[in-house]
């Protein structure tokens, strides 16, 4: 199990990485299996003063804010506590679980007070619908439906889930019990990208993404691949606005990259540099630029036949026009 420092760490890591921050959130997720469950919560640091104040106000409801806590009754150290893996670790409910981990990888808050509220506030989500429809390789929150509230949710990828129920937990296989997905409105049109050059983990204790040589970035991307991308613009041509190569994939960039796509012919021409992109940039850079041949005219009056040929032979490459010597 991770502390919340590494956790933290590794978001710090992940937003750097140049990888899209979809990418981010679902790595960001799994870092966080092992913590505890509380309810109401939504990142709070998990303590024995904490759920002593979460246990006044809920614990009619909830008895297991106090029976999971060893040191509920005193104010003792949390030493030897499973979620104090030698540091804190933080808590949540269900939907408080997404709430955290999109507001601290895009900053972006999902409304709701609950599962059913959050389901029910339509700016929040960027397409929704039933479990049998959900799309592949795209992030996205799972509901539970019974009757007409939505009791549970958590991230789901593919056929994977990220859920925080008796804490959080990650299970490998989607389980039968999900009734509906939506996106997030803050997710990548693209989805979660391409998740060749990265490793997924399997286990709760998450390493950074894998090394790549050419991930791929989309608006919004940050760090030393976006640098890499805008160096290599530069290098074509191509101008990045009044920031220039700042690591920062915004507008200005994605405009570039659009541009390169059109002249180059790479399909589609999204803004989004991806593996063909990668590939047409890198061959561009390899491909030596055709020399710029600079003519002039210049124009001697007076002069014979015999004597323009006297000077265009003093000067290889010029030619003879109209009585008048060009070069």
């Amino acid at each position: 199990m991770n502390t919340a420092k590494q956790v933290e760490d590794l978001i710090v890591q992940l937003k750097n990485s140049g990888i899209p921050l979809s990418d981010a959130a679902w790595q960001a997720a799994i870092a966080c299996v092992g913590w505890p469950y509380i309810f109401g919560d939504r990142g709070e640091y998990c303590t024995p003063a904490h759920r002593r104040a979460a246990y006044a106000s809920k614990g009619a409801d909830h008895p297991t804010i106090k029976s999971k806590c060893k040191n509920f009754e005193g104010t003792g150290s949390c030493s030897g506590c499973s979620f104090y893996p030698g540091g804190k670790t933080r808590a949540f409910d269900c939907r408080g679980f997404t709430y955290w981990i999109l507001l601290q990888i895009y900053g972006w808050k999902l409304m709701g007070a609950g599962a059913t509220s959050q389901w029910n506030t339509e700016t929040n989500w960027k397409s929704k619908g039933e479990i049998a429809t959900m799309p592949a390789n795209t992030l996205c929150c799972l509901f539970v439906q019974k009757g007409n509230k939505m009791e549970h949710t958590g991230f789901g990828l593919n056929n994977e889930t990220v859920e925080c129920s008796n804490g959080v937990q990650h299970f490998t296989q989607r389980k039968d019990k999900w009734t509906h997905w939506a996106v997030p409105a803050c997710i990548e049109d693209s989805g979660i990208g391409d998740p060749a050059y990265y490793e997924r983990p399997t286990t709760g204790t998450v390493q950074a993404p894998a090394a790549a040589s050419h991930p791929t970035l989309r608006h919004g991307s940050k760090g030393e691949a976006v640098i890499e991308l805008q160096s290599a613009l530069v290098k074509l041509g191509y101008g990045l606005g009044p920031c220039g190569i700042d690591g920062d994939y915004g507008r200005a960039t994605k405009a570039a990259v659009e541009e390169f796509q059109l002249k180059y012919h790479v399909d589609p021409v999204d803004g989004i540099c991806g593996p063909k992109t990668w590939a047409a940039i890198e061959n561009a850079l390899a491909t030596p630029a055709e020399p710029i041949v600079i003519t002039y005219t210049v124009t001697i009056p007076g002069l014979d036949l015999e004597q323009a040929k006297t000077i265009a032979a003093e000067h290889p490459g010029a030619e003879i026009v109209e009585g008048s010597v060009a070069r």
